[in-house]
């Protein structure tokens, strides 16, 4: 599917849709609890279908009542009896989540199952070292990494895991969810600074509300300081019978970037109060020159003074594709620092942030892992191909409001991985869409 836009301010308020990042811990606690849950999740995605099918052909059960999931755990659960549970040789297709793969890996591996791991897109490409060291270091036996299917099977044993903190966040969240099921005390020790480190209490604030505690210190290992979180095995997890999946900042961020650029858009369903990191939208948002409004349950955006600046984006990479199209158009010079880890998402996201905004006549480019913006007053306006990747499409759409001509997004159909109704939504708030057949770029 190609879609195209005709240059238009987008205004009014929209809701935020369900948070897919807190919707992946949530599904895979409850599906690891003794009882039943209710997970509240009005929206999904591909990326949360795929979790629900990797716990599905685990065991559990996960079926869909109106806004909410009724979810079944494994048999055999709580784990904490050491129980072998999940179903032998399963296939769990993780899609094109790296969130799903890195997550359930070790909960696979921990619950001593024999499965085999499957994905699409640039999935097997994306790095799974040095988790899975680690993995194989503690018990588990894995096929080798770097394609599929990854076959898994034995059990992975309780004690201490070693990460560095300039890895995936996704690792340390992937063995603090396996961490309870191991039948002793657990600790995932991970050297500073721990990047993305928001990611990380996201999934410490799961655990918390399934009954599990994981207790933080730091000590200095070889002359190097380290975040060490412990998880004991007297904290099993325990359903707490309902929960709700807060409104996902990182997806509501392009609308508030949307304001930025022209009209006044708001978003709401969005908890201020968030462990989410993308949240930092706003201080972003406010940094760049933007008219910013908090309220409760939500914020409004608005053009202010635009004006470029350098921000570190180590901690929310994710804001980085609304974020460039935003600085694309403020006056001055934007330094985007810390990039690295975007080379290594569903597109190399450097590069194809750098290279939709430059086809629609922005002037950008990448300096190593940063990116260095020249904004202009406008842009001209063009094709930009969203590279099967979700946020590149968003991206091209939001720059879009401040284009001299039409913008054509290929394979904008992307979009399902993580926001399905983007383009009704983006309707809803006065802009001009229209589809057509086209290269569908996945």
């Amino acid at each position: 599917m190609n879609v195209t836009i005709t240059p238009k301010a987008l205004g009014g308020t929209i809701g935020a849709i369900a948070s897919k990042s807190m919707a992946h811990r949530l599904l895979i606690c409850a599906a690891l609890c003794p009882g039943p849950t209710t997970i509240r999740c009005a929206t999904s995605s591909r990326d949360i279908e795929a979790t629900i099918e990797c716990l599905e052909a685990l065991g559990a059960e996960v079926e869909r009542t109106g806004d909410c999931l009724e979810v079944t755990p494994l048999a055999g659960t709580p784990a904490s009896d050491n129980l072998r549970v999940g179903r032998e040789g399963a296939v769990l297709d993780c899609g094109e989540s790296g969130s799903t793969l890195r997550f359930i890996l070790p909960v696979v591996c921990a619950l001593g199952s024999h499965a085999s791991l499957v994905g699409h897109g640039r999935l097997a490409e994306r790095p799974l070292s040095p988790l899975y060291e680690e993995l194989a270091r503690s018990g588990a036996e894995l096929s080798p990494a770097g394609a599929f299917p990854l076959e898994v099977s034995g059990r992975l044993r309780a004690g201490r895991f070693e990460l560095p903190g300039n890895v995936s966040s996704q690792y340390i969240s992937g063995l603090l969810l396996a961490a309870p099921l191991l039948g002793g005390p657990s600790e995932v020790r991970v050297t500073e600074p721990v990047e993305s480190r928001p990611y990380v209490n996201l999934t410490i604030s799961a655990l918390s509300t399934f009954g599990v505690t994981v207790n933080e210190t730091h000590e200095v290992v070889d002359g190097k300081p380290c975040t060490c979180f412990a998880v004991s095995p007297s904290t099993p997890y325990q359903s707490p019978g309902q929960v709700t999946v807060e409104g996902d900042w990182s997806n509501a961020a392009f609308w508030l970037a949307a304001g930025a650029l022209a009209g006044e858009v708001g978003v709401s369903d969005l908890d201020l109060a968030s462990r989410q990191g993308d949240r930092s939208i706003l201080a972003a948002l406010a940094k760049l020159g933007a008219r910013v409004t908090r309220a409760p349950g939500g914020a409004r955006v608005s053009p202010g003074s635009p004006a470029g600046t350098e921000l570190d984006v180590s901690d929310f990479p994710d804001l980085v594709p609304p974020l460039a199209a935003v600085a694309a158009l403020a006056p001055g010079s934007t330094r985007l620092t810390n990039c690295g880890r975007l080379r290594l998402k569903e597109s190399d996201r450097i590069e194809t942030v750098c290279g939709g905004l430059a086809a629609l006549g922005a002037d950008i480019q990448s300096a190593d892992d940063d990116i260095v913006i020249n904004g202009q007053e406008s842009l001209r306006g063009g094709t930009v191909d969203a590279s099967g990747d979700h946020r590149i499409a968003m991206m091209a759409a939001i720059a879009a409001i401040r284009c001299e001509g039409a913008v054509t997004i290929c394979g904008a159909g992307c979009v399902q991985k993580s926001y399905p109704n983007f383009f009704r939504d983006y309707e809803a708030l006065g802009g001009l869409v229209s589809e057509s057949e086209g290269a569908h770029v996945l």
